[in-house]
């Protein structure tokens, strides 16, 4: 189930890696950023969210535990989303 929470992390690494080298930045500085933005908020989502939501309905019916499952990986992507909007409005502002 963490298959998407992989992907989507080498995804962020590689989307912020190349938007860095397209803006003219530091690639491998943007690249960690935005990756280590996806990991806290994965981590903090898998052990708040999804510890507290598993509980036994979960064990009874694996499509409503696979989506569970995926909230922290779409979280992230949305954190990503905005870390990196965040470092393209402080460019714009140079």
């Amino acid at each position: 189930m963490l298959l998407l929470a992989k992907f989507a992390g080498i995804a962020v690494l590689v989307w912020f890696y190349l938007t860095a080298k397209e803006k003219g930045e530091q690639p491998v500085k943007w690249a960690i950023i935005g990756l280590i933005g996806y990991w806290i908020t994965w981590w903090a989502l898998r052990l708040t969210v999804v510890e507290g939501l598993s509980g036994g309905a979960l064990s009874r019916n694996p499509i409503t535990a696979f989506i569970v499952f995926q909230i922290p990986a779409l979280t992230a992507i949305a954190a990503a989303f905005f870390i990196r909007k965040k470092l393209l409005a402080d460019i714009a502002e140079k």
